[in-house]
């Protein structure tokens, strides 16, 4: 099968994806007379041309946001192109180091008894370790109930207090994990106003059976308490955690994600947290997409979005130090002839400034020609964005793999990873290393002979979809 097939059948197969996956197909896009952004032509020599990086950065802002898209032109009528934007913290000072205002959230229902739970509380009490009188800290641990330590600067004495108090927790009943998060957020409402960054450490290794035991239901308690200034981290421990519902949970709430099936690795995963935390230099961090009169339809690939009118929300997680989030975005375009550049996207990052405590941000606006010469469009396709719309493309398929793997679905599954390997392999030089991994996974997978194998190697697919998508908040 050539590459101008392949890329054709994409939207096709993610649509018969949806519907094994029980939904109804998505509507279909406005007809594409001009796919030259995201089809190569059978006798088309790969893409050379590199655009120029275009790149907002306020002077004193924390955040620098650049970005181009696929091509340096488009052709009059219906057609599609793709954008690729990265957002980047600058590093912070040496020896700088933000106070923290935190609350650690314990998940002692019965199914911690054993090393899961003494794993969880030799973690929480290197934690308690690193925390320094100028940090708070509130301890919540909960099964069906909650028990709360109220927040307090960590002085030597208060360190005392919380370590004897670790100790002491027990394994005990069910999991109620919206409870475990509001306590949360009672002990950090008061101190917000003193620390430029609060954050909730949520730990769980089972789904939720009191309180909010649903995905939009904690989606919309983790949404709220970001809005409040409070970030939450959502950390999967075990082999029978939710893993949709801690992705979704860190989305929603601007942290990150664990999925920690060995739970001796929680010590190093908390003390990431905490390096996260005291080194975030942008927090409450949003990309708004405001699509001018020419774009039909924007697709943000492998990230959540709402829409509002023109404009398209994407909520990112806070960055640290150095810390990025890459973005590539599909446009479903109909241009109109004009001599002059065409607007085809403005993007604005938006965000709190953690060393000023002020709001800032930072747009990008991208433009392209309009030509009725197709030649003089395809002489003119981004190398660099190729490559970043087919490791997109293919990273669907991966992603719907793993939903057919979570229901024992195995040859549709297998096709969908065939699907991504044949994308990938339209540019393979580029992207040899995500060949290599599919074909590990594929092993992989074909080797499991129980329900837990499987689910370790969806999990394992999962977390290099959100690689592949660019995300880097998740362990």
């Amino acid at each position: 099968m050539n590459r101008t097939l392949l890329l054709l059948s994409a939207a096709g197969l993610l649509a018969l994806g949806a519907l094994s996956l029980g939904r109804p197909p998505p509507p279909p896009p406005p007809p594409v007379t001009d796919t030259s952004h995201t089809v190569a032509q059978p006798d088309e020599q790969p893409a050379t041309a590199v655009l120029p990086l275009i790149v907002a950065q306020p002077s004193d802002g924390a955040l620098t946001l650049s970005g181009k898209l696929s091509g340096a032109y488009v052709q009059p009528g219906a057609s599609e192109a793709f954008a690729w934007m990265e957002i980047k913290a600058r590093p912070i000072e040496s020896g700088r180091r933000v106070p923290v205002n935190m609350a650690l959230v314990v998940d002692r229902s019965g199914s911690m008894e054993g090393q899961k739970l003494t794993d969880a509380k030799r973690a929480a009490a290197e934690l308690v370790s690193r925390l320094t009188p100028e940090d708070r800290l509130a301890l919540i641990h909960y099964g069906t109930d909650t028990k709360v330590i109220a927040s307090r600067l960590v002085t030597d004495a208060f360190r005392e207090e919380l370590l004897a108090a670790i100790s002491a927790i027990r394994a005990d009943g069910s999991t109620n994990i919206s409870g475990g998060l509001s306590d949360a957020a009672t002990a950090l409402r008061g101190h917000l106003a003193q620390y430029r960054v609060s954050r909730a450490i949520l730990l769980s290794d089972g789904q939720p059976t009191t309180g909010f035991v649903t995905e939009p239901e904690l989606f919309n308690l983790t949404r709220s308490l970001r809005d409040e200034g409070i970030t939450v981290s959502a950390l999967g421990v075990g082999e029978d955690f939710q893993a949709s519902l801690m992705r979704g949970m860190a989305e929603q709430g601007g942290g990150f994600s664990g999925f920690i099936d060995n739970s001796a690795r929680l010590a190093e995963v908390f003390s990431r947290e905490l390096d996260q935390a005291t080194s975030t230099v942008a927090r409450r961090v949003e990309l708004r997409l405001t699509l001018p009169p020419g774009v039909r339809d924007v697709e943000v690939m492998g990230l959540p979005t709402t829409r509002e009118g023109n404009v398209v929300k994407v909520p990112l997680y806070d960055l640290a130090s150095a810390q990025s989030v890459r973005v590539v975005v599909k446009l479903t375009l109909r241009a109109t002839a004009s001599t002059e550049p065409v607007r085809l996207l403005d993007a604005t990052v938006r965000y709190l400034d953690v060393a000023r405590d002020a709001t800032a941000e930072a747009t990008l606006p991208l433009s392209a020609q309009v030509t009725e010469d197709a030649a003089l469009v395809r002489a003119h396709l981004d190398r660099d964005v190729r490559v970043h719309a087919v490791r997109a493309l293919g990273t669907q398929q991966m992603r719907a793999a793993v939903e057919e793997m979570k229901r024992g679905n195995r040859k549709a599954a297998v096709g969908l990873l065939g699907n991504a390997k044949k994308l990938f392999g339209s540019s393979p030089s580029a992207l040899s290393g995500e060949l290599a991994e599919l074909d590990q996974t594929e092993a992989a997978y074909g080797r499991a002979s129980n329900d837990g194998d499987v689910r370790r190697e969806s999990l394992n697919l999962y977390k290099k979809t959100m690689k592949n998508f660019g995300e880097n908040n998740a362990y």
